[in-house]
């Protein structure tokens, strides 16, 4: 185990809020790692459960706890990073968990490219009781560029991307609701920040994204969080892609409405995996009405999902047998 006085690799940010079902679950798949050099950011968030009290009971020096009142995920990842000592941040939710080697093949994707900001891996869903669902996001690994950030979001979740540090320092700013505070995520916002940061790192700054195809990033996905409002996460996402419209209003006139057919259709298989046909239906509709060149960016995809969204309104156990042969393309993001 490394020296605690020893500057680390990688600071692992963990947010802390009302987890107290899963915080050990993830922080073991840290400690777990084969590649030892990191430290842990436990965030505080104003946790009112037993979370932080199960935290303390990992006897490792490498586990820091930072308090602060709650302010919501994206002001706990930058009170994270901003108490990190690594020269790469790594984002870990505190439901979520990683594949034991994640650290070192991260390590090794950036240190083969000083240009690489964001190294992001493939990622399997699994439920709140960590069984593996058979789903998972198998994005676009290279030669991403902003019209990929904006129309697919390659990097997938909050628990799959690892950040050069000094990235962060050169995008770094006063918080907009705490001007003492430097922010990287957008602490205004209570969705989709992760959103609007990776799209804000794309406009600005000449880094690259790039993607590990191995899934080294396990997503838990709970039910509540699948049949959620879809009108309200489109909204949500929709608030955090015009934040960024000023940096480039010819890159938006290209590619908006494209973008948008993407997350509708994205919203869809939500809608289908939730019970939701009708809601599926319409969704399909308004992403091909909305901007057809989806058909030939992604024909496949879209085709069956338009199927599907009409097979859903079949009997229930009609639909679960077909859908059931086709799980490897539906529950990928990208």
């Amino acid at each position: 185990m490394p020296n605690i006085h020893t500057k680390p690799i990688f600071s692992v940010v963990i947010p802390v809020y009302n987890v107290e079902r899963y915080i050990e679950e993830c922080i073991q798949s840290v400690l777990n790692q084969t590649y030892h050099n990191f430290e842990i950011i436990c965030v505080d968030d104003g946790s009112p459960d037993g979370s932080i009290e199960r935290v303390q009971r990992f006897n490792d020096p490498r586990i820091r706890i930072v308090r602060q009142k709650n302010r919501g995920l994206a002001a706990a990842r930058n009170t994270g990073i901003n108490a990190s000592r690594g020269l790469y941040i790594a984002l870990l939710d505190s439901d979520d968990a990683w594949h034991p080697t994640k650290l070192a093949q991260h390590f090794k994707h950036l240190s083969s490219n000083p240009r690489l900001g964001v190294s992001y891996s493939a990622s399997l869903f699994m439920d709140d009781h960590s069984k593996p669902l058979g789903l998972g996001q198998f994005p676009k690994l290279t030669h991403i560029d902003a019209a990929d950030i904006f129309c697919r979001n390659p990097v997938g979740n909050g628990s799959a991307a690892v950040l050069r540090k000094s990235m962060l320092l050169a995008v770094a700013r006063p918080a907009q609701t705490s001007p003492q505070r430097i922010e990287y995520f957008d602490e205004t916002m209570r969705q989709s920040e992760d959103v609007e940061f990776w799209l804000r790192l794309a406009l600005t700054t000449d880094y690259q994204f790039e993607g590990i195809g191995q899934a080294l990033t396990y997503y838990r996905v709970n039910a509540s969080g699948l049949s959620a409002n879809l009108d309200k996460q489109y909204q949500a996402w929709l608030y955090s892609v015009n934040k960024n419209r000023g940096l480039n209003p010819d890159f938006y006139a290209r590619w908006f409405t494209l973008a948008c057919a993407f997350q509708k259709l994205y919203l869809a298989r939500r809608a289908i995996k939730s019970g939701q046909g009708t809601t599926a239906l319409k969704l399909v509709h308004e992403a091909l009405v909305g901007d057809a060149r989806i058909l030939w960016r992604e024909p496949t995809k879209t085709l069956l999902t338009y199927g599907a969204a009409y097979l859903s309104l079949l009997p229930h156990a009609w639909f679960e047998r077909l859908f059931n042969l086709g799980t490897h393309w539906f529950g990928q993001r990208s």
